[in-house]
């Protein structure tokens, strides 16, 4: 019986991520599309260039690439993506931006409004939160590949503004309008990075206490499960003691 409850718990964990697997997957695909809009050649297109970068990197098939490419450059009846945003405020005050890429405007208005209400947040209009933000391009490599003196200088010579380097990540940050230009700058010395993407960088940050902590992480738990929600930008800081509280 052991073995059998064993047997299942490795079934459970590899469902779960077989289907983290594919919500990945349907994020990337619906770049992929919107970006082949500009035109599927990868080399004059560097919104593609890093799509398919990122796909590769995930593991996708190059047939399921390929057929999202073709949707989006109009040859396999591409499904009309548009791009939205939506702005708030989650639990403790935390100021949120959502990033969305969908085909039904209404579904994610209503799911995202519904994911704020059920944990305590609330949408606002446009703009009602971004000016806490700057808006920058940013290109990322895993820290144990380069170490932080090479990645300052390299990010520096190819034109970016900052570097914060952690224990996993190298984060390189530019002008939004700079970005692709830094990210192939960034290729040729070390190679295609981890992501390149624009972002949003909080100006001021906000602190959490347990009980807000424990919303917003659900919250953001239930907006990135949201397979029309494409990034989440957030201006929360939680100490390591409640950090500690939360694991435990």
């Amino acid at each position: 019986m052991a073995g059998h409850s064993q047997f299942k718990n490795i079934m459970h964990r590899k469902g779960a991520q077989d289907k983290k697997r594919a919500k990945v997957f349907t994020k990337i695909i619906r770049e992929l599309t919107v970006a082949a809009r500009s035109g599927p050649d990868p080399d004059s297109n560097p919104r593609l260039r890093s799509a398919i970068h990122l796909a590769r990197s995930s593991n996708m098939p190059k047939d399921t690439m390929e057929r999202a490419i073709s949707r989006g450059s109009g040859e396999d009846g591409a499904a009309d993506y548009e791009e939205m945003r939506y702005e708030g405020y989650g639990p403790g005050g935390v100021a949120l931006i959502v990033d969305v890429l969908t085909d039904n405007r209404n579904r994610s208005a209503s799911e995202v409004r519904s994911a704020f209400t059920k944990f305590g947040g609330n949408l606002g209009e446009t703009n009602s939160v971004a000016f806490m933000f700057d808006r920058i391009g940013l290109i990322e490599y895993p820290a144990d590949t380069i170490s932080e003196e090479k990645i300052f200088e390299g990010a520096l010579e190819a034109g970016a503004t900052n570097v914060e380097s952690g224990s996993e990540l190298h984060e390189v940050q530019c002008n939004p309008d700079d970005l692709h230009a830094v990210r192939e700058a960034m290729a040729e010395t070390f190679g295609d990075p981890e992501r390149a993407c624009l972002s949003w960088i909080p100006k001021n940050t906000t602190a959490v206490d347990l009980d807000h902590a424990q919303s917003l992480f659900k919250l953001l738990e239930v907006l990135e499960d949201n397979d029309d929600v494409q990034s989440i930008s957030a201006n929360y800081e939680v100490s390591d003691e409640v950090l500690e509280q939360l694991k435990s």
